[in-house]
């Protein structure tokens, strides 16, 4: 399905240096956000108890503070609505062993007055758990960052692979800052989230940067990179466009219908649909361009390696011409 006239070459780079502007301000402002705020880390990483309620009625948020805050060890617990205005979540930044025993009618007695209600949920995770689930969840994404690095370099050539990862490192971050500005709690779908934004910006810019080679390949007299980039993109634009908007419109449909349950994962979704799209084209392509990508090298190289391919072929044909 084509959306775009293939016979039109759009000049996407001589745009790449606004875009790399808008997209430095946007990481200054990340870790700015991250540096201050930082993350608003969830029970997973956090420890503490989650108690989930559901009212007969409309739960009153207001009655449930106040008697909360009569006990000591719920003082400071955070109470929001969950999916209905008959479910309430109740988060306690604390899972000790005195909380966690019986914590389901130690919360039933204090909250008695506020209506009928049934606990529907009780978890609770340790803060030494929580710490090594964040040191995993660190590790996992650097580890996935440094094989797709190898795993580039090896199918490409090193500065695609170092220009790839920079654009997957400008799509997390991104995520992150708004993470960090609108304060989501980071658990565990958070962290599924930012490992699902690294495979897909890859998958985008590796299509991006397998058309980019064979443009190289197939250009004969033009050894302008930026031309053979714009043709490239222009090529791949009606696949990048069907599967951005598609995957952006289930993703907009889970974030506004799925309840608070899966927001944050759909939430940081969205954004890395969005930021992951215009990185591989804005930012991964005209990358190359800057880190000394050179057209005529690369094609020299490339025959290099023809002629030692044919050369071996050669040989083996007459070694076993001889030995039939």
């Amino acid at each position: 399905m084509e959306f775009f006239k293939t016979t039109k070459i759009y000049d996407f780079m001589s745009k790449s240096k606004i875009f790399i502007a808008i997209s430095a301000i946007l990481l200054l402002l990340s870790y700015g956000l991250l540096f201050t705020k930082g993350l608003n880390f969830g029970i997973d990483f956090a420890g503490g108890t989650i108690v989930q309620l559901k009212y007969d009625e409309k739960a009153p948020l207001a009655a449930i503070r106040e008697s909360l805050s009569k006990d000591k060890e719920f003082k400071n617990a955070s109470v929001t609505e969950f999916g209905t205005p008959n479910e309430v979540i109740i988060r306690i930044a604390t899972s000790s062993a005195k909380v966690a025993g019986g914590i389901g009618d130690r919360v039933k007695e204090l909250l008695k007055s506020t209506g009928n209600f049934e606990v529907r949920r009780v978890e609770m995770v340790g803060p030494k758990v929580g710490n090594e689930l964040k040191e995993k969840g660190m590790m996992a994404m650097l580890l996935s960052i440094l094989a797709i690095l190898i795993y580039v370099a090896f199918r490409f050539e090193w500065r695609f692979a170092l220009a790839s990862i920079l654009a997957l490192v400008h799509d997390v971050s991104i995520a992150m800052g708004a993470l960090a500005l609108f304060r989501v709690d980071v658990n565990l779908d958070i962290l599924a989230a930012l490992l699902t934004i690294l495979g897909y910006s890859l998958n985008d810019t590796i299509i991006v940067f397998d058309r980019i080679r064979e443009g190289i390949r197939e250009s004969k007299s033009n050894n302008d990179l930026f031309s053979i980039i714009n043709e490239s993109i222009t090529k791949t634009l009606s696949r990048t466009t069907l599967t951005s908007l598609t995957t952006f419109f289930v993703v907009l449909t889970l974030f506004l219908f799925g309840g608070k349950i899966i927001y944050g994962f759909s939430f940081t979704m969205l954004v890395g649909v969005v930021v992951g799209t215009y990185s591989s084209i804005f930012i991964a392509s005209p990358l190359l361009k800057w880190l000394g990508f050179d057209v005529v090298k690369y094609k020299a190289k490339e025959a290099e390696k023809e002629k030692l391919r044919r050369e071996k072929e050669r040989m083996r044909a007459q070694y076993e011409g001889g030995r039939v």
